[in-house]
């Protein structure tokens, strides 16, 4: 199947990213310290297996975490639970809507992935979360032009200004962005209709496994994927 391959869709962080994380800026609002605010919301990032979380979590190493309890994982957007008796929600825009958390129109101007936070109902404060492009990214794009791969395309569930940023950096005309796994899965689906379009999927995430199982060669980044993903995949 892998010769016949004429259709690549990819993932994105992880994938072409180094998925490495740095902070770049903290706001908080409210009646936080920024140290307050930090040690509420790594006491509940602890809990993720998100490289974003791993990000978060370098802001203090040495600190004595917080106990976090009651987490609930909500699917591509975030966590819930609680810590110090206040009721947290820690994610995406997505998840502050769902829990009818007014959300400031400053964050949406920013290309940056971006962690917000609830605490008790109110919105608390974000963390701006950088990433980078991996070097050989757009030499491994080309090649693949190079190889008749025809169709590229980029599916991601970061924010669309982000994922449209990277994909013009390397050059992907199709690519959409702030999807759910399933979004993802029905995208590849609408591909596959189309019989003359042989698709490979290629991801990293615990959200890419559905994908992968539904492509037809499922590709998985093995140096830091997820264990679900790399059980999924055919490569």
């Amino acid at each position: 199947q892998l010769t016949k391959v004429n259709t690549l869709v990819m993932d994105k962080t992880g994938t072409v990213t180094k998925g490495v994380f740095k902070i770049k800026d903290i706001v908080v609002k409210g009646d936080f310290s920024e140290d307050e605010f930090m040690k509420l919301l790594m006491a509940m990032e602890v809990k993720s297996t998100h490289p974003i979380a791993k990000a978060i979590l370098e802001y203090n190493a040495e600190t004595n975490l917080l106990e976090a309890v009651n987490i609930q994982e909500i699917a591509g957007k975030g966590l819930q639970g609680e810590v110090a008796n206040k009721t947290m929600v820690v994610g995406n825009k997505k998840l502050m809507e769902q829990f009818n958390i007014p959300v400031p129109t400053e964050t949406d101007n920013i290309v940056e992935s971006i962690v917000m936070v609830g605490i008790d109902g109110t919105f608390a404060g974000y963390v701006t979360i950088a990433d980078e492009l991996k070097a050989d990214a757009k030499d491994s794009i080309q090649q693949l032009r190079n190889t008749g791969i025809k169709t590229l395309m980029m599916l991601s569930g970061d924010k669309n200004s982000i994922t449209q940023k990277v994909a013009d950096e390397l050059g992907i005309e199709n690519a959409k962005g702030s999807l759910l796994p399933e979004d993802k899965l029905s995208e590849v689906e609408k591909i596959k209709q189309d019989p003359d379009k042989i698709v490979a999927f290629v991801g990293d995430g615990i959200n890419d496994a559905p994908v992968l199982a539904a492509s037809d060669v499922g590709i998985a980044m093995g140096g830091l994927g997820s264990d679900v993903a790399i059980e999924t995949a055919d490569v």
